[in-house]
């Protein structure tokens, strides 16, 4: 399987695929710039380039970058959908550097306008970023449903889905902590909750998983994540999750409350499934 975490992007493109090979993943996760603002590290193409190369001889996975949580393109204030609409653009150029991999990005939250007033401003914010000729795939990423964020059902990702211009530039990345405080009984019910996943959505749209436990009992519509095994969802549920034949050779994403050597034994512990 193609297991990794998040890593600093502030270290560089190479220092992130030496830095998961340390850790034990042959996949990872990086912000596209700060996380909790908006400021981007300069772009370096031969670095982008060396870690292609890391990533060929190692049998690396599709990495999956992620959007700041700044970037809402359904905020009820123009400033921060422009600002939204244009990070989401600049990194997705910057994103063919690394050809052929995953750009996620929460769908956002509609601050009072509405769900079906925001799907159509995520849409459009999509087809403002997405070119024809661009090789990522942008994955909307599943949600919890705390406050007004949009994304908490399947139907809703996929009502997004169905307004974008280039949908084959389009996937999910199904979070196991959100789908779970969203309502989706993924312990008592996995086949079912995948096959639901597949009637709305289709399972050929689902590219990558983060994978973490929950604070919270199914349907708490809180998102708080836990290391795995140490949560309500559990360490069989997700060891079921890892295994299951229809998410073979996803790229799983550890998001849990860990520093380094967490992340060892968690990377250990699932490859020993």
């Amino acid at each position: 399987m193609f297991i990794g975490n998040h890593l600093s992007s502030a270290d560089g493109y190479e220092i992130m695929g030496k830095e998961a090979l340390k850790l034990g993943g042959n996949t990872f996760a990086f912000f596209t710039r700060n996380p909790r603002g908006g400021a981007v590290k300069a772009h370096d193409p031969e670095d982008a380039a060396r870690l292609c190369r890391l990533m060929e001889e190692h049998h690396f996975g599709k990495l999956v970058a992620h959007a700041p949580y700044t970037l809402n393109v359904c905020s009820d204030k123009e400033k921060i959908r422009k600002f939204s609409r244009e990070a989401m653009a600049e990194d997705l150029r910057r994103m063919e550097y690394l050809p052929g991999n995953y750009y996620n990005f929460h769908p956002g939250s509609h601050v009072g306008q509405g769900t079906d007033a925001a799907i159509p401003i995520i849409a459009e914010a999509i087809n403002y970023a997405v070119k024809p000729e661009y090789t990522t795939t942008i994955l909307l990423e599943t949600m919890a449903g705390k406050g007004s964020e949009v994304g908490k059902s399947f139907e809703e990702l996929r009502a997004i889905i169905d307004l974008v211009e280039y949908p084959d530039r389009v996937g999910v990345c199904f979070d196991t902590c959100h789908v779970w405080d969203g309502g989706y009984d993924i312990v008592g019910n996995l086949d079912g909750v995948l096959k639901t996943f597949d009637d709305i959505i289709g399972l050929d749209r689902l590219k990558a998983v983060h994978f973490n436990d929950s604070m919270n009992v199914c349907g708490s519509h809180k998102d708080r994540h836990q290391k795995i095994g140490e949560g309500e969802i559990g360490a069989e549920a997700l060891k079921a999750v890892a295994k299951h034949p229809l998410l073979k050779d996803k790229p799983f994403i550890l998001e849990t409350p860990n520093d380094d050597e967490g992340y060892i034994k968690e990377i250990e512990m699932v490859r020993s499934w």
